[in-house]
């Protein structure tokens, strides 16, 4: 009976609550499009910046991330290959890796350089997309390489060169070689651009004396969520070889600390929006029950009790709320939905947007997370501070409530 009586009390006022409503459902639509849009832009910059070279997870030998040394060879590195069979997880790549001196007559560049398969490493990163003259590396691929245009540039070389490499090998003696520059990639990042290599590995292997070594397997899911979900797997695969496994956020700790910073603002900001709906909205119930004083006191007299009343108002605000922030959840899906498919484009924004591996558009990502974290919270909210008007009502007396102005 109280939740019949609620429901029926709040259309006594259908201005009011219309207006209530459209606050709150106005309110939920933002903070469902502005979360999801934040998540969505998020995910493209972890896609986007680990997806060209890093790839979603690494394994590394212990040690390794710290003082990446070429000597410290991945242990049973195929047999984390197998990795891709788990679920979340569909490519896998070994890689070695070192820093060479790269010449090319007088003029000589220091890069690293990297020994990867031509037939696994596409599966893993995007880095072939990127080539702007030439192409990948082949699987029949010897005496090859690709760079980036930045470290061409410097070093005059063009589609056809040779370019002499000099390092040191895994047994400390020299390494040194002849390439040919067969493709040159511009990826929009200059630190890949001007700093990056890439060799057959089974030539790399050769040059450096690393027999059928390689200091790193890295892996790629068909999207970024499975391959977190699948790390504590990963771990255990990489324990029982006496490897480490190496999630995004220790690939690259930048991005995680830019996303973290720029997500504490944005909660900020979010708890401030929620604060001032919150209280301008309770602040015109609150008034409601107060100008309805009289009729209170008239259902004390009839024999309704205080705690009745107080709940059926307290149902009142909760109805209220959730049909607003249901309003309010349903549209903003629909609008982040339709712009999921076309995206956003930020013109002038390409060379920042760059940086992270990110095109001009980005879209954003609904999920349950963004659909119901802000309007949860007003929910929330409202309900709680629902006590105040309950408690107010708790207090009445009939005489004095009915006498009430």
């Amino acid at each position: 009976m109280l939740a019949a009586l609620a429901w029926r009390n709040i259309w006594r006022q259908p201005v009011r609550s219309v207006l209530s409503l459209i606050g709150l459902a106005f309110s939920s639509l933002l903070l469902v499009f502005m979360l999801s849009f934040q998540l969505g832009v998020y995910d493209t910059i972890k896609i986007g910046a680990l997806g060209l070279f890093d790839g979603f997870g690494q394994f590394q030998p212990v040690g390794y991330d710290d003082d990446p040394d070429i000597s410290k060879i991945l242990p049973g590195w195929q047999a984390l290959l197998a990795a891709d069979r788990v679920e979340g997880v569909s490519a896998t790549a070994p890689r070695a890796s070192s820093f060479a001196i790269l010449a090319s007559g007088d003029t000589s560049f220091g890069a690293a350089v990297i020994g990867v398969d031509p037939a696994r490493e596409p599966a893993v990163s995007t880095l072939y997309t990127t080539i702007a003259e030439g192409r990948y590396l082949a699987a029949d691929d010897d005496a090859a390489i690709v760079m980036g245009a930045g470290l061409a540039r410097n070093l005059g070389l063009v589609l056809g060169d040779s370019v002499t490499m000099l390092g040191t090998g895994n047994d400390g003696a020299v390494a040194a070689d002849v390439l040919q520059l067969v493709g040159i990639f511009s990826t929009g990042v200059n630190a890949i651009d001007r700093q990056i290599t890439q060799m057959p590995l089974a030539r790399f292997q050769e040059t450096y004396n690393m027999g059928t070594g390689v200091n790193v397997v890295a892996l790629r899911g068909p999207d970024f969520g499975g391959v977190i979900r699948a790390a504590p797997q990963l771990r255990a695969m990489a324990a029982d070889q006496g490897a480490t496994y190496l999630r995004w956020d220790d690939l690259q700790p930048e991005v995680r600390q830019m996303i973290s910073l720029d997500l504490s603002t944005a909660m900020l900001m979010y708890g401030i929006m929620i604060v001032v709906v919150v209280f301008i909205l309770l602040n015109t119930l609150y008034m409601s029950v107060l100008e309805r004083t009289r009729e209170f006191g008239g259902l004390m007299a009839i024999g309704m009790r205080p705690r009745q009343i107080g709940a059926m108002i307290w149902l009142e605000l909760i109805f209220l709320s959730l049909l607003g922030a249901g309003i309010g959840i349903a549209l903003g899906a629909g609008v982040t939905i339709w712009i999921e498919n076309i995206g956003i484009a930020f013109p002038g924004m390409e060379d920042v947007l760059s940086q992270w591996g990110i095109s001009g558009r980005v879209y954003p990502d609904l999920s349950w997370l963004s659909a119901l974290a802000g309007p949860g919270v007003i929910v929330g909210s409202i309900v709680a501070l629902g006590l105040i008007p309950y408690r107010h009502i708790l207090r009445l007396e009939p005489v004095s409530a009915m006498g009430a102005a």
